[in-house]
């Protein structure tokens, strides 16, 4: 993303070590008044532009942005201490959100607004003030994709099945550190108790086709190539190559189908991006406005038809095209606590070291 001017408004502090950490500061005005807003944003989508500007037509509040991967933000957040200038964090995942909470990065956020519009399941509630750590904005699936030559939906239909003895040899999947396997792993964690998930962990171990590798973009076109014969894939990266106008894109799609595993039972995993309020916010009214304004029903729709995620927050319709033809245009989720898959993480880790998984 090309880079703009960066805000005098801003600390010099807060602006330290930005070109180490690869982040850019964006920012259309050169002085910074009352009515700004700083946000820290892991959201590396080329569709959110869109979002950040109709907020600062419809409000006057002007966005100096910061992007950055999440764990560069969470560190730069804590080099920076009470001289942060920021005040929305934008995190993708819920292990990543549930860390930054546990390390006393966020304030807590008392808004009817979002509460009345995010399911209690999306978000994390504090114990020590009643306030919201942070809310779910938009959600993602975790879904199977299968040969359609080699197999059928009814062979995978559950995350369990996954394990099978029937697809050994056959399993891609990334690697299982990456937060998006984390809370698939904590979620089943949560489901089938600690041993049976990592008895399930060893099972797929057994099954992988090659070492975990690459993004989940890889592992469908692992599926299409014959390399592997069933993967798992974030709903979006799906949809993105649904939608797209490149050839490769439509061929892979054409070899491969998809299942929204455990719509018998719990229902498919479901994973966030989401925000919170900076521990050192210097404007957190205007913080919250602009959370408030992301589970707005044109925000929410931006996150459907811009990045091909699910809304958040409760009764949003939307017209992708794409993601109602993965899903059938409804589809079973699990309504697990997401802040509890979150904590898991550290437990599913020492499993995932203990059976191999890379």
């Amino acid at each position: 993303m090309s880079s703009r001017s960066i805000h005098q408004g801003l600390t010099k502090y807060a602006l330290l070590g930005l070109a180490g950490m690869g982040v850019v500061m964006h920012s259309a005005h050169a002085q910074a008044p009352m009515t700004s807003l700083n946000i820290y944003s892991a959201r590396h989508y080329p569709t959110d532009e869109a979002l950040y500007s109709d907020f600062t037509k419809s409000t006057g509040i002007k966005i100096n942005r910061v992007d950055a991967d999440d764990a560069g933000i969470l560190n730069r957040l804590k080099a920076e201490g009470t001289a942060s200038p920021a005040d929305v964090i934008l995190l993708v995942d819920a292990a990543r959100l549930w860390r930054a909470e546990v390390d006393g990065l966020f304030l807590p956020i008392k808004s009817k607004t979002l509460e009345a519009a995010i399911p209690e399941n999306l978000r994390a509630k504090r114990s020590d003030t009643g306030g919201i750590a942070w809310f779910g904005l938009s959600t993602r699936a975790r879904v199977i994709v299968f040969d359609k030559l080699k197999f059928k939906k009814s062979d995978v239909d559950t995350y369990e099945k996954l394990a099978d003895a029937q697809f050994k040899g056959k399993l891609c999947i990334r690697s299982g550190s990456h937060p998006y396997n984390l809370s698939l792993f904590g979620a089943m964690t949560e489901h089938l108790g600690p041993q049976a998930t990592e008895a399930w962990l060893k099972g797929l171990v057994a099954n992988m086709a090659r070492n975990p590798t690459g993004g989940d973009t890889d592992q469908i076109k692992g599926v299409a190539s014959g390399e592997c014969g069933v993967a798992v894939t974030n709903s979006y990266y799906l949809a993105r190559m649904m939608r797209s106008a490149n050839p490769a894109d439509k061929a892979t799609i054409e070899k491969v189908g998809v299942v929204f595993p455990n719509q018998g039972t719990w229902g498919t995993h479901l994973n966030i991006a989401g925000g919170a309020v900076a521990r050192h916010s210097k404007h957190t009214d205007n913080a919250v406005r602009f959370l408030e304004y992301l589970a707005s029903a044109s925000a929410q729709n931006h996150f459907a038809n811009g990045n091909n995620e699910w809304p958040a927050a409760k009764g949003v319709s939307f017209d992708n095209a794409a993601l109602k033809a993965m899903s059938g245009g409804n589809f079973k989720s699990e309504v697990l606590p997401i802040s509890a898959v979150g904590m898991n993480q550290i437990k599913v880790q020492q499993m995932l070291d203990r059976v191999g998984f890379r």
